[in-house]
């Protein structure tokens, strides 16, 4: 963080810089020698014939550089990934985990350079961003204590793709490849066209060092999905975003042998019905802001009985109006920072005028912190959090996951109304209810369609040994965590437990 509150727009440019000029020393393998970042591919840094501007969305300038493949330099490398997999898997677990270790080692030691990059990268606050890469790090040393039972009678099944969501890099998508590899397979990755790729490339250059089989493939989506979904070597893919991408991927999947775990968003409902505790819920309400609600497991559906609306209503502003939204790496404390772009706002800001045309009620709208930014600093991308009231059901924020700080409040006057307007996006990740009354939320939280329901509480991800899945159109394939996560992308005589077609 600039340790000064009187920063201008120079000297917060400036730090950034600093950061890229330090991963350049770092890691100076990954750069060309104009400083634009190469492709980690099998082992080879690939110059792609185009580069494409990282933009970060703290200030909207240019961060740094990525590489554009095209598709034959895909397919490729796709090739020669595949061919890192059998020399790999022929090493012994206590070998793997060797180098895995050694790679850690690295992780740990560049671990504030990688937090402050991945801040830059995607707009995260550093204590947002270090947990990002701490979960990573203590995700990876659990499996290195837990991988033996886990791989008893398991082999690896060969190159595993991993297409993910920018928001967490690390805890999610860079624990997963490190996961797939300790298990013995060879790993390609994609860096996230939104965000990411800059803090990505330097982890995978680490990774690299330590002579672990992955790699990392940047550039469009129409040129990287044929080789990263449907080539032939490609023996598992695992995919986190949105349902229309994620669909097409399973259209291709479902016919062929390939493993997959395929992870789509849903909206993610909270139902309150028959309660009293209303500061416990404005704690969660406020807890619920992390990263903007930019999470797959962000709850921004809230399904509350007629009767308790007005008290619901006082303890969200209660709880959110004191939320600073601002620049995330200057001296005035944030809550969260920006949007991953300002398209995505001006995407939001469009669906809330559009809802608001057809009749939406606002009963809360916050502001921007003014001491969170330089004079002349870009805000394109901050959004500070709103609150709907009666959005029609034909509104897409009716109907899908906003991953913004909007939510979207829902009267109801019974449990079979509530339980409805919950299950609204046919199947979710998580859910929850809040009630007084232990039998009713047991009962109504049975009903609700998602892979976890908390009762008085907020659900998560989970990591380690948590499984993680959905239901209805939230996911599709294996689950994954802790075991699941291991035998999703090995083959053995265990059952694989997933969301599977009929």
């Amino acid at each position: 963080m600039l340790n000064t509150e009187l920063v201008g727009e120079p000297l917060l440019h400036l730090e950034s810089r600093r950061l890229l000029a330090e991963a350049r020393r770092v890691v100076p393998e990954a750069f060309d020698s104009q400083g634009r970042l190469l492709s980690p591919i099998a082992g080879a840094w690939v110059r792609p014939p185009a580069w494409f501007d990282a933009i970060s969305p703290i200030d909207g300038k240019v961060l740094a550089e990525l590489p554009l493949l095209d598709a034959a330099q895909v397919a490729t490398g796709v090739e020669k990934a595949a061919g890192e997999f059998i020399p790999w898997a022929a090493h012994s677990l206590e070998d793997r985990s060797r180098a895995v270790i050694a790679a850690v080692d690295l992780l740990k030691e560049h671990r504030d350079l990688l937090v402050r990059i991945l801040a830059w990268d995607i707009g995260k606050t550093l204590p947002t961003a270090y947990n990002d890469v701490d979960r990573c790090l203590a995700g990876i040393e659990w499996y290195l204590e837990q991988m033996g039972p886990m791989l008893e009678s398991r082999q690896p099944l060969g190159l595993v793709s991993n297409i993910a969501s920018w928001n967490y890099p690390f805890s999610v998508l860079l624990l997963n490849v490190l996961v797939q590899t300790l298990a013995g397979n060879s790993v390609i990755a994609k860096i996230p066209t939104q965000g990411g790729g800059v803090s990505l490339t330097v982890a995978f250059a680490l990774l690299r060092r330590a002579k672990l089989p992955v790699s990392l493939a940047g550039g469009r989506g129409r040129d990287l999905s044929e080789s990263l979904v449907g080539h032939p070597r490609i023996a598992g893919v695992a995919f986190i975003g949105g349902r229309a991408n994620g669909a097409e991927v399973h259209r291709r999947l479902r016919a062929t042998d390939k493993r997959y775990a395929l992870e789509m968003e849903g909206v993610n409902a909270y139902a309150v019905t028959s309660f009293s505790d209303w500061d416990k819920l404005g704690q969660q309400i406020r807890a619920g802001f992390d990263f903007g609600k930019q999470r797959c497991t962000a709850y921004t559906r809230w399904v509350v009985e007629q009767s308790l609306v007005p008290k619901f209503v006082r303890t969200y502003v209660d709880a959110v109006s004191a939320l600073r939204v601002g620049n995330p790496l200057l001296g005035a404390p944030v809550d969260f920072g920006p949007l991953i772009s300002p398209s995505k706002v001006e995407e939001l800001r469009a669906l809330i005028t559009d809802a608001k045309e057809h009749g939406t009620a606002v009963l809360f709208q916050g502001e921007l912190a003014d001491d969170a930014f330089t004079a002349q600093q870009e805000r394109g991308a901050y959004l500070p959090p709103t609150l709907l009231f009666g959005v029609h059901r034909d509104s897409e924020l009716y109907l899908r996951e906003p991953f913004g700080p909007i939510d979207v409040l829902i009267s109801v006057d019974s449990e079979e109304e509530l339980v409805r307007e919950a299950n609204v996006s046919n199947g979710a990740l998580v859910a929850s209810v809040a009630t007084d009354d232990p039998d009713l939320g047991e009962r109504i939280a049975g009903r609700l369609h998602a892979f976890k329901v908390g009762i008085n509480k907020l659900r998560s991800r989970g990591d380690r040994e948590e499984s993680f899945g959905g239901k209805g159109g939230s996911w599709a394939g294996a689950f994954v965590g802790g075991t699941h996560l291991v035998r999703a992308f090995t083959d053995g005589p265990h059952p694989i437990e997933g969301n599977w077609p009929d």
